[in-house]
């Protein structure tokens, strides 16, 4: 307002001291500038936009005043979270359980059952998907049927989950996260509990546990150089190691960590165009690196200046480890339910196919019935007399909490802490 009443102030000094008729093309050229303010400063700043009604009057009878807008809320939208959920041979049911565990009509998933799983199971599976009146009706459910061999301590592991990204990208839906998973991994809490969580935290942060201190797999699998079958072999078999050793690269720090993640849409982004190369250069040294999983993505995340500060130092998981870790953590059982609950992590790992304590997690945690999938807000069906409440589908958006939403909270309000985000951040 303080510039337009200068200009009008200015327009008038004009007005005095100019010849009249050069006065008068001033006044002809005002309504060309009240619109030119119109179009760049926006209506808030004219005060005759908003209508005035005097005492007594009735307002005028316009379609706009019949039509009621929805209130505009001040909560975050909700964001999407993309999801590779793979397994191996004799994992199609599992996967199944996962899927229907983890699905919400937002999000994105990419299913993959591995070639040393039968034709007829991944058949089996894939009939599954495409026969679900659920999945048919939002097309957010794809699987690999081309499937990939996959070595667990090898890079094919790696490649299968850049292949499920790429996927994911190819599809063009809007998603923020991609969170990677196998048919031994399982939700403590349900999407919607997930989803208002990460609607309220930055879009471009990564959560993937890391360190640089990497203490014996220095010796046992950075300086030794394996070949992994599953890159020229149709059937699988375990990696092999070569004679010659390397030494450590000097050209990018190593970093290591959990092999499940969730990680934001841009740094998925930079994986596979890789602008300025680090990706593919790191992923050609891990290529005879033991365990790549383990350290692919962390080493790129972490020597790339755009995404180094975006870590937070978490694979939202809950697993039981031996001290110190083997291979392969704990299996978990009913044993392990409180710890699971209490560590207030959305995933845990590792589960047997079918343990019972699976179906304590579906009745206590996640309130699903076998073969359904996780209610949250958009199912508005009857839970009665064990009917589906998904069966009757409302508003996508629609966001029902449950307690996993304050564990949940609990964890991350931890996790973005002065005491554990920036100090544990590629370190």
């Amino acid at each position: 307002m303080k510039k337009l009443r200068s200009y009008y102030s200015n327009v008038r000094h004009h007005q005095k001291h100019h010849h009249p008729e050069r006065t008068r093309w001033w006044w002809l050229l005002l309504p060309s500038l009240f619109f030119l303010l119109f179009l760049t400063t926006g209506p808030r700043f004219l005060p005759f936009t908003r209508p005035v009604l005097l005492t007594g009057s009735e307002p005028p009878s316009f379609v706009e005043s019949k039509i009621k807008p929805k209130p505009v809320s001040s909560l975050p939208a909700p964001p999407r979270f993309a999801y590779l959920i793979s397994g191996s041979a004799g994992d199609g049911k599992s996967l199944r359980r996962t899927l229907l565990a983890l699905y919400h009509p937002s999000n994105r998933y990419v299913v993959h059952l591995d070639r040393a799983s039968s034709e007829e199971e991944r058949e089996d599976l894939n009939g599954y998907i495409r026969s679900s009146s659920l999945f048919r009706r939002f097309r957010n459910v794809d699987m690999i049927e081309k499937a990939n061999l996959v070595t667990y301590r090898g890079p094919t592991m790696v490649a299968n989950t850049l292949h499920a990204a790429a996927i994911l990208l190819r599809e063009g839906a809007e998603w923020d996260w991609f969170i990677n998973l196998s048919s031994s991994d399982y939700p403590l809490m349900s999407q919607d509990d997930l989803l208002h969580v990460f609607s309220h935290l930055p879009r471009d942060l990564n959560f993937i546990d890391h360190t640089s201190n990497i203490g014996w797999k220095a010796s046992q699998r950075a300086k030794p150089v394996i070949i992994d079958p599953g890159l020229y072999l149709n059937k699988k078999s375990d990696v092999f190691w070569v004679k010659q050793r390397r030494s450590i690269p000097t050209a990018f720090k190593l970093f290591t960590g959990s092999a499940w993640m969730a990680l934001s849409r841009p740094f998925i982004d930079y994986c596979i165009w890789g602008w300025d190369n680090l990706p593919r250069t790191v992923l050609m040294y891990y290529s005879n690196f033991l365990s790549s999983p383990e350290g692919y993505f962390h080493t790129v995340l972490c020597n790339a200046e755009e995404f180094k500060n975006t870590t937070v130092n978490s694979d939202l998981h809950f697993i039981a480890w031996d001290n110190p870790p083997k291979q392969h953590p704990h299996h978990l059982t009913l044993a392990d339910m409180d710890r699971m609950v209490n560590s207030n992590a959305p995933f845990a790992r590792k589960f047997r196919r079918e343990d019972p304590v699976l179906d304590t997690i579906d009745e206590e945690l996640l309130n699903r019935g076998p073969g359904m999938p996780t209610p949250g807000g958009w199912c508005i069906g009857s839970h009665e007399n064990g009917t589906d409440p998904c069966a009757v589908i409302g508003d996508t958006d629609v966001i029902r909490l449950g307690l996993g939403a304050r564990r949940l909270e609990t964890l991350v309000t931890s996790l973005l802490s002065p005491e554990n985000f920036r100090p544990k951040q590629c370190k």
